[in-house]
């Protein structure tokens, strides 16, 4: 049995990354996720991949769509404003159906902003970001478990749909130490007999992702609508927290959904039927989760590290099931880091309990 190591978030997802059969990784420095770029620069080498700091972001995720058109398991990671110099690559590396990962731990913004925890590119995340009809697949981590495990799934789920995969964390995650205990490294993954092979023997493979014409062009729009649904229909997860028949419920996603946890367990322990909700995909996002808990939920509340984004989503989750209730926010941007205390107060008044100061 694999021994736990204590690990940060960034370390952790780098180590899994090597054992996910990842054998390319180009980056730039950027607080708070360098950890893991200077883990790739030393280990990378180690099981015979290749490491590249590039000069820039937008460099970084084009030289992932290289390494992945020529077959390999690539990566790249950076934080909030590194990612959105990808935005042209990540809709390019869509439209050419590319496996690739990429790692955000988030920051504080608008703008550069600062080094602490933030949740508030969750609309860059799972809207696209960039420009056209397309999505990312995006997991969401909890714990350094989770930033581990998560990275197994992403280097699959993005193999498997040939599409790019976003581990969507935050500042804290990646630098907060925890047990965790990796999988064993894979022994081989998966064939790319689409890969361009340059000189070498097989059939002349094209990569391309701009089609050269207008029909071309629809069809494939058509083609990535229909792989996006049958994402919606296999690869939702989530978890739920809390009483059979939940009447209170928190919905959270990573880190914030730590605390709201603390806070649900909290208000268990008082008599009060809590819950928690929390996706782990945030695209696709777990609509359907919604279904059993609105038959008997009052209220609901939603809390995340920025100014309400998610919030759109759980709405549409909640109406899609019926529920017609009191749908309340939570969170704050520019490093807000919501309590448990907090947490609890704010269930109460939005289910109209009374607050105690």
């Amino acid at each position: 049995m694999a021994r736990p190591a204590l690990m940060k978030g960034n370390e952790a997802a780098a180590e899994a990354a090597l054992r996910a059969g990842c054998r390319f990784y180009a980056g730039y420095p950027i607080t708070p996720q360098t950890e893991l770029l200077e883990y790739m620069a030393t280990n990378l080498p180690r099981v015979g991949g290749r490491f590249i700091q590039s000069e820039s972001e937008l460099a970084a995720i084009s030289m992932v769509y290289g390494a992945s058109a020529a077959g390999l398991r690539a990566m790249t990671s950076s934080s909030s404003t590194g990612v959105s110099l990808m935005q042209e690559g990540l809709s390019y590396l869509a439209s050419a159906e590319l496996p690739a990962v990429i790692v955000n731990v988030s920051r504080g913004g608008p703008g550069l902003g600062r080094i602490c925890p933030s949740q508030a590119d969750y609309f860059q995340a799972t809207k696209g970001g960039g420009h056209g009809d397309y999505h990312l697949i995006v997991l969401a981590p909890a714990s350094v478990q989770e930033m581990a495990d998560l990275v197994f799934l992403a280097f699959d789920l993005a193999d498997r749909y040939r599409n790019p995969v976003m581990i969507l964390a935050d500042g804290m995650l990646g630098q907060m130490m925890e047990s965790v205990v990796l999988q064993e490294p894979v022994e081989s993954v998966p064939a790319r007999p689409w890969a361009v092979r340059g000189r070498g023997d097989g059939a002349r493979n094209i990569v391309i992702s701009a089609p050269y014409t207008d029909a071309d062009l629809r069809a494939m729009n058509l083609r990535l609508k229909d792989k996006y649904r049958r994402l919606a229909e296999a690869e939702s997860r989530h978890e739920l927290h809390g009483a059979e028949e939940v009447e209170h419920l928190v919905v959270a996603f990573g880190t914030a959904a730590r605390f709201a946890m603390e806070a649900v367990d909290s208000l268990r322990a008082d008599g009060l039927k809590a819950g928690l909700l929390r996706p782990v995909t945030l695209f696709p996002f777990p609509y359907d989760a919604f279904k059993k808990p609105a038959r008997s939920l009052k209220s609901v509340l939603v809390v995340e590290m920025n100014e309400g984004q998610m919030i759109e989503d759980v709405k549409l989750g909640l109406c899609a099931a019926g529920f017609r209730g009191r749908v309340g926010s939570f969170g704050g941007g520019g490093g807000f880091i919501p309590s448990p205390a907090d947490i609890e107060r704010e269930v109460l008044r939005v289910a109209g309990m009374k607050v105690v100061a």
